[in-house]
């Protein structure tokens, strides 16, 4: 009966293929020479755990080696490296050291040894030798911790033609989500346009922690001039569709700001992939000013004359977002000096790229809120300017609420505000239990909820600042009033960012309890279900935690802590 294993007994490392061609013996020039290299390699310790060791015997005998010399070679540099660790492992394991433990020990010991001796040269020569994929290699990619060694070394050793290879394999291996930062991916233009379709979908999917994942995908995309251009290409289409448009425009434009913030001059490719190569005077004055940074008169009454008269260029062009913080900075932050002769164009500008659309006619845009945006920005700049007094604003608040209602406006005003609140004596001079500063953001919070994200930052950068001029219980008041405008902005809308934040500064431990306590009872009192799971899982813990609660509960369940713990255990799974 034929052996069912017959078949499957070749060494490993070889193939039917091999010992086939082992029938046929290569011409050998030099043998001593040959001889001597072999028996070189021979000697090296383990030599016989290599993977080239049965092409280096077919090499020897082919040219006259002699068997016992080889076989005692071997035999006294065999040192057994691998079957020692193997036995020390066995032994741990048998100790009572966990296998997992085990495993990473050896595995960790094992990178760190590779890191310390790997050559490039070596490595590229297994392609060389081999002709074909190593089996070995095909195996080890799909391990995380091997995956890991090969993107550190692929950052070390960009060159390398085996891990260049290798981050292909990963890549085709579906794993392409993972080499997000990695420079040799950039090298590849298959691997790199499957790592930037990995980002896209990545950003399209997420929700409440968008920022990061546009963080993340523009660093990758600005890895190189390369990778830059041919990836906002690729956005720009998809930026066409109907269906998701604006979503990748607004990621092109996280990607340029991520550019120009590393200090890259992205200007002309900006413009590149702007429409309206008509209107070169208009485009050559807006390049001017975003090379530069900077506004000036004359581009800005060369943009002016352009959107005044019939037919103007068409409006995207202004909506450009370096060139529109630009145009709300000069206008609204503290120390902003503008010629008073120009000052009127400015405001236009802005106006006219926040309220106007193109028409269904081209040259024809519709400019029904063209002049109430002028106003209300006019107005707004008037009191940002006029260095007023919180009590002086006090009368001004009417306007002032009804111009914030104004996308514009209400950008405007939360760069006015940032300026004053974080002048370092603005807390100390303030007497009012809610300065009227922070009271604007509460209308801003309520009327735009595309600014939430910029308002938290700045609440959080307010709430972390050190207070050292004011007295202890000053300072747990002022932050308690910071914490009823996230609570404010909690309820317009801005949930989960703002418990992250407060979950994350009980956890880290270093804000006092009593501001905790204080928010919780502020939320509880605000609340009502049904809640998402979400929120049941950053607002739990803190809930239930004794040291925070404790002194908030009543016998009984008639308390509100113990009705949202009751509530939340009755209807949720909690983690």
């Amino acid at each position: 009966m034929p052996n069912p294993y017959e078949d499957e007994r070749v060494w490993e490392g070889t193939t039917h293929q091999q010992f086939e061609d082992e029938g046929t013996e290569d011409v050998i020039d030099n043998p001593e020479e040959v001889l001597q290299e072999c028996l070189e390699k021979f000697k090296t310790p383990d030599y016989i755990m290599e993977p080239g060791i049965f092409g280096q015997l077919k090499r020897y005998f082919q040219a006259g080696g002699n068997p016992e010399q080889v076989i005692e070679q071997l035999s006294i540099n065999y040192n057994a490296v691998a079957q020692m660790a193997n036995l020390l492992a066995e032994w741990l394991i048998l100790g009572g050291v966990k296998v997992t433990e085990v495993q990473a020990m050896v595995e960790n010991h094992l990178k760190d040894m590779i890191l310390k001796t790997f050559d490039p040269k070596k490595a590229d020569t297994i392609f060389t030798e081999e002709g074909e994929t190593p089996a070995w290699l095909t195996e080890m990619i799909e391990h995380p911790t091997w995956r890991s060694l090969i993107y550190r070394l692929a950052e070390e050793y960009p060159d390398c033609l085996m891990l260049n290879f290798t981050i292909k394999l990963i890549s085709d291996a579906g794993f392409q989500g993972e080499i997000t930062s990695i420079s040799t991916a950039a090298q590849q233009i298959e691997v790199f346009s499957r790592v930037l379709k990995s980002a896209i979908v990545g950003f399209l999917q997420s929700s409440d922690d968008w920022q990061n994942s546009v963080t993340e995908c523009a660093k990758m995309v600005c890895h190189g001039a390369h990778t830059y251009v041919y990836s906002q290409v690729i956005v720009h289409i998809l930026s066409q569709e109907p269906r998701g448009g604006a979503i990748m425009k607004r990621l092109s434009q996280e990607i340029t700001r991520c550019a120009q913030q590393s200090g890259h001059d992205v200007t002309p490719i900006t413009l590149a992939l702007t429409p309206g190569e008509s209107w070169r005077s208009a485009r050559t004055a807006l390049a001017a000013m975003l090379s530069r940074g900077a506004l000036n008169p004359a581009d800005i009454s060369v943009l002016f004359r352009a959107y005044t008269q019939s037919e103007p260029p068409p409006v995207h062009l202004l909506r450009i977002p370096h060139f529109l913080e630009l145009l709300v900075d000069s206008l609204f932050k503290l120390g902003s000096k503008l010629n008073p002769e120009h000052k009127s164009k400015y405001m236009y500008l802005l106006a006219y790229a926040a309220s106007v659309c193109e028409g269904i006619t081209p040259g024809r845009p519709v400019k029904d809120e063209l002049k109430a945006t002028v106003q209300a920005i006019e107005k707004i700049h008037a009191v940002c300017s006029s260095s007023a007094s919180s009590s002086e604003l006090i009368s001004e608040l009417p306007s002032l609420y009804h111009c914030i209602r104004f996308p514009v406006v209400g950008m405007g005003v939360l760069v006015w505000v940032e300026c004053v609140v974080t002048e370092k004596s603005y807390f100390k001079l303030c007497t009012e239990h809610c300065p009227v500063h922070l009271a604007l953001l509460d209308e801003v919070a309520s009327c735009h909820p595309l600014l939430h994200h910029r308002l938290l930052k700045l609440l959080v950068q307010l709430f972390e600042s050190p207070q050292d001029e004011l007295e202890i219980l000053v300072q747990l008041e002022l932050k308690k009033m910071l914490l009823d405008r996230m609570v404010n902005l909690l309820s317009r809308g801005c949930v989960v960012p703002v418990l992250q934040y407060i979950k994350h500064c009980w956890q880290r431990g270093d804000t006092d309890i009593s501001l905790i306590r204080y928010f919780i009872t502020e939320v509880l009192d605000a609340i009502a279900p049904p809640y998402t799971p979400e929120f049941v899982q950053l607002v739990l813990p803190m809930v239930e935690n004794e040291e925070i609660t404790g002194t908030m509960r009543a016998e009984g369940e008639n308390d509100p802590v113990s009705e949202f713990i009751v509530h939340c255990k009755a209807h949720y799974v909690v983690v």
